[in-house]
Order: C-alpha cells, then structure tokens, then sequence
C-alpha cells in the first residue's frame, strides 16, 4: 500500500489525510482551514496506516542480507582456496626438487611446508567459509562429510534382495524410513532408493568413482549422525568417515634420502589437490559474481520509490507553510529503525 497525502474537506474543519491501495508515493501539500488539533489528528491516523511499506521494505533487507552472506561466504572460499593454492604450489617445487636430486630439494624446507599445509588443512571448518569439503570442492550448499557404513554395501544389499531396510537417525531412535530393494533393481537405483529414504533425516546415499556405496550429511549435522544411525534388525551400526585425499600429515619426508616412492605419491596427491582448488575457484568467482549481481539487483529501487523520492524532494525544496504540513504528514511515526531498513537497501 503507497500514501497519497491529498487535501480533503469534511464539513469545513480542515486537511485529513487518506490513503488507497496501489496508489503512487506523490507527496501533495494538504490546505488547512480548521484548526491545529485536527490536522494533527489526521496525521497520527495517517502514521499508522502509513507502516505496512516499511514493513514490506523489511522483507526486501532481509532478503538483501541473505545475498550479503553468500557474498561474504563466497569471498572467504576465495581467500582460503587462494592460501592452499600458495602451499602447494611451493610443495611441488620442493617434492619435484627432491625427487631430481637437485640443491633445491631441502629436507627442512619440504617438512616446512608440509607442516603449513597441515596446519591451513586443520583450519577449514573455521577459515573456509563453510563451503569446501575436506578434499578442498567448493559448493555453493553447506560443506558435507562422507561416510560409510559397517557391513552395508551394495553387494550385500543385492545378495539379500528382495529386502526391506529401515533406517531411525537420533540417540532416542528417531522416526524410521523403510525402502525396499529388489533383485533386479541396478547398483544406481539401489542407491537412489535409500537416497529417498535417508533424506528426511538430513542424510544422502550415492556411489563414489569406484561404484561403491557412500553416505553423506552435512558437516555441521555429522556430530549428531555418526553415532546414532540404526538399521532394521541390526540396531545401532558403526559409522566409518572418509578421510580426505590428501594428508600431508601421514606424508614420510623425513629421511634425507626420503623413499622415492612415497615422494612420487605425494606429488601425485599434491597435483590431484591443484586441480580440485582451482576448479573450486572457477566455481567460487562465478558464485561470488552471481551473488554480488543479486545484491545489487535487490539494491536499485522500484520505479515508484524513484518517483516517491523526487516527489518528497521537490515539496522539501519549499519552505511555504502547505509544504511543511505535508512534510510533517510524511514523517510523523517514521522510527530511526525504519530509516535504517531503508537506507539497509541502497
């Protein structure tokens, strides 16, 4: 609903304001004839009619906000991913020096390295914005963790087929989910039907590279999942997380000499985390830039608050008294915190 201040005359006591729906925000000076007290009556009614814009403008900041986060968010996974670029970068050099036997090829300067690298690792829940896994993939949802379950693969799944599984999340047991398998049903279908089924509680089933059955959920929801998946006719199971490809922690530089071919391995899981972090920074500008576009989409104005504006400019522009009892309508009840709405939209 827009206010439209427009003078109106009730049995000669003075200016009322009105207001109508759909109607341009146009600022009109209302002509008083009567007294003070009556104009000052209009324009308290007029305040309150007047509050549902700013509430509507409230929805808008919030969703503002919302774009605001991921562009911060976005922003940190760029920063992050740009420090582990960094590190490895100056470990292949280091493990590709080693391994040609050159003067470069330091044992100190690698184990250096490594150390920073384990170190940065170590920090992403807190320093990675919340969107790179622990094998360093950006996302635009929630980093999640991967996990496997004890005994629960695929080729057992079909060994027992036809077969009907229950699932219950939470340490008081929680809602069950059931899902049938049958005999003919492929490896994929297997894993899109417990899919369906797990996804109520916050949990996914898909196959890993290699065919095999993987589960996941989010980082933030790991702690609570680990330890209270049940399964029909085999209470609680035993959960197995999937650590990270690379860990440069387990890594045996030590030696001066150093074991050629764990050397070799270690450069290989180096250059196999290069190319995931820079598809993670192709993925994170090209979110970042997407946001950053919301975000101003969502800051330019209406064309009906442009007009609102000029309108409320031109009357401010005089300082004859019908002007300022139009100014004063306008503003009456208009809070600090509504201004701060607005201004939160620009």
């Amino acid at each position: 609903m827009d206010t439209t201040l427009r003078p109106t005359t009730a049995g000669g006591t003075g200016g009322t304001l009105g207001t109508r729906a759909n109607a341009s925000s146009r600022l009109v000076p209302t002509r008083s004839s009567g007294s003070v007290d009556d104009t000052a009556a209009a324009t308290t009614a007029a305040s309150a009619a007047s509050a549902a814009p700013l509430r509507a403008n409230g929805s808008a900041a919030k969703i503002a906000s919302g774009l605001q986060d991921q562009v911060a968010g976005a922003q940190q996974a760029l920063d992050y991913l740009e420090r582990v670029s960094n590190q490895l970068e100056a470990l292949k050099g280091e493990l590709t020096a080693k391994l040609a036997g050159t003067r470069n090829g330091s044992r100190l300067q690698l184990e250096v390295h490594a150390r920073q690298l384990a170190q940065t690792l170590a920090e992403r829940k807190k320093t990675g914005g919340g969107s790179i896994d622990n094998n360093l993939n950006y996302s635009t949802k929630p980093a999640t963790q991967r996990f496997r379950i004890r005994g629960l693969d695929i080729a057992s799944i079909k060994q027992s087929a036809p077969l009907n599984i229950s699932f219950s999340v939470g340490s008081a047991g929680g809602p069950q989910m059931g899902v049938n398998i049958e005999p003919d049903q492929s490896n994929q279908e297997v894993a899109r039907a417990l899919d369906r089924a797990l996804a109520p509680m916050g949990v996914h089933a898909s196959l890993d590279e290699n065919g095999e059955l993987v589960f996941s959920t989010p980082e933030s929801n790991w702690s609570s999942v680990k330890d209270s998946i049940a399964v029909s006719g085999r209470g609680r199971v035993t959960t197995e997380e999937l650590p990270a490809n690379l860990a440069p922690q387990l890594w045996n530089v030590g030696t001066e000499t150093g074991n050629a071919d764990a050397l070799r391995q270690s450069l290989r899981e180096v250059v196999q985390a290069l190319e995931r972090v820079h598809r993670s920074q192709a993925a994170a500008s090209a979110a970042l830039q997407a946001a950053s576009a919301q975000v101003s989409d969502a800051a330019t104005p209406p064309p009906d608050m442009t007009i609102a504006i000029d309108d409320f400019g031109k009357v401010a522009a005089n300082t004859d008294y019908e002007s300022l009892i139009a100014l004063t309508s306008a503003l009456v009840g208009v809070s600090r915190d509504r201004v701060l709405a607005l201004l939160g939209l620009r």
